[in-house]
């Protein structure tokens, strides 16, 4: 509104000199009144032709590259973007303003600019970088170009369009051992759901990637001198049960503290399953918000994709705390499994929720998600649940979560 009210302005403005230079030609005449009036008809001249300039019919393509690790994008990671230009026709254009925007799946957008001077294929290339992106989906859509003419009065705008589709991961940290697993097993109604999804034995199996963290004892030093990579022993395993990792979207009061809490307990799941999947452990996921996400226990690369795209996309949107949403998956959560959930609620509701999950045959096991500056040390609620025997795990910033783990569980 605010535009064409500019605009109207300017023509409004324009109208008033071109009749004042012509009144100034009829009556006073003369050369200078002569030169000004035929000055002033060849600068309206170029105006009008302005809206001739091609920039209606703009075309061009984008191109981007993530900034993480083997090419997949975690939260916290940016984007470089190239764009490419060519706006067809024969009129001068001084500079072109190039925007583009950059939209997350919450409907929050970013909004870029950036300009060039056309060259004299009347093509431009650009290139900006996205500031820290967070956990998400986010897709390119139209791009808009903008001329003005030499003097700025009036715009002259196109766009083409050129969609894309950016994940950006959770945030994830390396696991090299966590004998969470293996502990289920001590449930009552733990069983094997596949030879694969298990701990490894002492017995050869093999030679598998070197992963961040073995121990020189387990290099495969044959295989590391032949490849010229480095290798490790891959050993058979034994069956482990199947793993259920339940995920509280409840977050309580709705602030930002209890958001940041939200997004370190998404990204220690998906640390999780990346430890899980690159053991070949069977686990699967309860999501519970305003829709019900029950992904069965497997394993493989498949399963894992399903995760980590749930967990890109999850909000903290459960109405009520977890024992209630627990409730809800009362009919998809089936006994006998090692139950692992990641939570930042506290006190009656978690001792419900752990206790909800033990009466329907499962294992529990609890990591608790803690404000960075929260107080150490045992409270209530947590020896009730120490003394029922339940693992607890205290996690307050994503890289604490491997020492968390790797160590004993805390009440």
């Amino acid at each position: 509104m605010e535009a064409k009210k500019a605009k109207r302005i300017r023509w409004r403005f324009i109208a008033f000199v071109y009749g004042c230079s012509l009144f100034y030609f009829l009556f006073q005449g003369g050369k200078t009144a002569l030169m000004l009036f035929i000055i002033l008809n060849l600068l309206l001249l170029y105006l009008m032709l302005g809206r001739f300039s091609g920039i209606g019919k703009v075309s061009g393509s984008r191109a981007y590259a993530a900034q993480g690790a083997a090419g997949a994008l975690q939260a916290g990671g940016s984007v470089e973007v190239q764009l490419k230009v060519k706006i067809p026709g024969l009129f001068p254009l001084p500079y072109v303003i190039v925007r583009d925007a950059l939209h997350r799946h919450n409907g929050q957008a970013l909004q870029f600019e950036t300009s060039f001077v056309p060259n004299w294929k009347r093509t431009g290339e650009m290139s900006y970088r996205t500031p820290p992106l967070a956990r998400g989906e986010y897709r390119f859509r139209d791009i808009e170009c903008v001329s003005y003419d030499v003097f700025g009065l009036f715009e002259h705008a196109g766009s083409f369009r050129h969609d894309g589709v950016l994940s950006v991961l959770p945030q994830t940290v390396p696991l090299r051992q966590w004998n969470g697993f293996q502990r289920g097993v001590r449930g009552p109604y733990s069983h094997a759901a596949a030879s694969r999804s298990a701990k490894e034995t002492t017995q050869i199996n093999g030679v598998r990637e070197y992963h961040y963290g073995d121990r020189l004892s387990r290099v495969h030093w044959n295989a590391t001198a032949k490849t010229g990579q480095w290798k490790s022993k891959a050993f058979e395993r034994e069956s482990l049960p199947r793993t259920i990792m339940v995920l509280d979207r409840y977050a309580p009061g709705g602030d930002a503290a209890s958001r940041e809490r939200f997004e370190l307990a998404v990204s220690v799941a998906a640390s999780i399953m990346e430890h899980g999947s690159r053991d070949d452990t069977a686990i699967g996921l309860v999501s519970i918000g305003d829709q019900l996400t029950m992904l069965p226990p497997k394993s493989g690369a498949e399963q894992r994709s399903l995760v980590m795209k749930h967990l890109t996309n999850v909000e903290p949107d459960a109405p009520q705390p977890i024992y209630q949403s627990l409730q809800l998956a009362d009919s998809v959560i089936e006994p006998g499994s090692f139950a692992l959930l990641v939570s930042q609620d506290t006190g009656s509701q978690i001792i419900q929720g752990m206790e909800w999950l033990s009466r329907k045959g499962l294992t529990p096991c609890l990591i608790h998600i803690s404000s960075p500056g929260g107080k150490s040390g045992s409270t209530a609620w947590k020896r009730i649940l120490e003394s029922r025997g339940w693992l607890i795990y205290e996690v307050r910033q994503l890289q604490e979560l491997p020492a968390a783990l790797e160590g004993s569980g805390i009440a």
